[in-house]
């Protein structure tokens, strides 16, 4: 092959030229499809409006204002003995992981990236810390999927434990992601603790001590820091809500090109090669993108409730390519890669997936 046909082969399949392709193809098919462009579009806007705006801003704007006040540092040092030891992380993420846990997706990771830009944590430590705290909020869980879409609340306790269980052994075995670069943090931890036990301070009065240099190294009054977190928390969701309703419209457009139904077909494939019903294949599919659409395609797939709620876990604990791109774009600001985030949502899909299987005798629903 000439070398000039090489060049051109290589620069035809790099990244960047597939993804302007992509986009130009969508562009003529939006272009192709107005309206269904139109309705696509305020239909993820009523889902940013109605849904993730109430449910995201809140906690968004708390989250700012705790680490104003120094809160989050105040947790970070009575949480370190738990922490280090079982994640390889300093005790300021236990308090990422209660705030990811609770308010869902992408919460961990803005937390995350502004721990690092205030320098408490490094970047294989915040790596580790988005990896397993990227996860679905327990209103949307119980509510939406298992109540809503399954109409079902008794699946809700399988469908936790198998995405909020996977998710923490995630964390677990993110304790040995890059551990090399990670050893001087981590000796740095054990010095402090060592210092500590040398003057023998109560865990409580270091953690006070903590949240008051916090608050005194953010030197910002009550007025500021209010009405700065109320205009980072709304930038943000600016963010969230334009990636919404671009995947919306990039899925109407792709169903309507027949790419989805390819999918469909591939999908229906491999999961017939595993044993597994083909009807399930619409929800993976569907999945891949966007999780609200996949998570109800799953409660009406109709193949029994077993495979069903498995389908459902790996659509929760893979988050869609919709959440994705909102953790990527907090990332883009830090110097966190996106790579081991990928990773670690596809093996926290199969093992939740697993652990439905697995518990399916003890907390299935009767």
């Amino acid at each position: 092959m000439p070398k000039e046909a090489v060049v051109l082969l290589r620069a035809f399949v790099h990244p960047l030229a597939l993804t302007a392709f992509g986009a130009f193809a969508v562009v003529l098919l939006m272009a192709v499809y107005p309206a269904e462009t139109l309705s696509s579009s305020l239909r993820g806007l009523s889902i940013w409006w109605e849904v993730l705006f109430p449910a995201l801003f809140p906690f968004f704007v708390i989250s700012e204002l705790l680490l104003g006040f120094g809160i989050v540092h105040f947790f970070g040092k009575l949480l370190d003995p738990l922490m280090r030891p079982l994640f390889g992380l300093p005790g300021i993420g236990g308090f990422v992981v209660t705030m990811g846990y609770i308010s869902g997706y992408p919460v961990g990771a803005r937390l995350t990236a502004q721990l690092w830009e205030q320098r408490l944590v490094t970047r294989t430590e915040g790596e580790r810390l988005v990896a397993f705290t990227t996860t679905s909020d327990p209103i949307f869980l119980i509510g939406a999927v298992s109540v809503g879409f399954f109409q079902n609340a008794a699946l809700a306790p399988l469908l936790a434990a198998a995405h909020y269980g996977g998710g923490l052994l995630i964390g677990f075995l993110m304790r040995f992601h890059d551990r090399r670069a990670a050893g001087s943090s981590r000796e740095r931890g054990q010095a402090q603790d060592g210092r500590a036990r040398m003057r023998r301070p109560s865990r409580i009065a270091e953690a006070l001590k903590a949240m008051h240099e916090a608050r005194l190294l953010d030197g910002r009054d009550l007025g500021k820091l209010v009405q700065d977190s109320v205009q980072s928390a709304l930038k943000l969701m600016i963010v969230v809500g334009g990636l919404v309703v671009f995947f919306s419209v990039v899925m109407e457009m792709l169903t309507h090109a027949g790419v989805v139904e390819l999918l469909a077909e591939a999908v229906r494939a491999i999961f017939g090669l595993v044993g597994l019903p083909w009807q399930l294949a619409d929800a993976g599919v569907y999945g891949l993108f966007e999780v609200t659409l996949g998570s109800r395609a799953a409660g009406t797939a109709g193949t029994g409730l077993m495979h069903q709620a498995g389908i459902a876990a790996w659509v929760l604990s893979w988050g869609g390519l919709s959440v994705h791109a909102q953790v990527a774009s907090l990332l883009s600001r830090t110097d966190l890669r996106y790579r081991p985030f990928i990773l670690a949502r596809m093996v926290h899909g199969f093992v939740a997936v697993a652990l439905v299987y697995l518990l399916w005798g003890w907390l299935g629903p009767r």
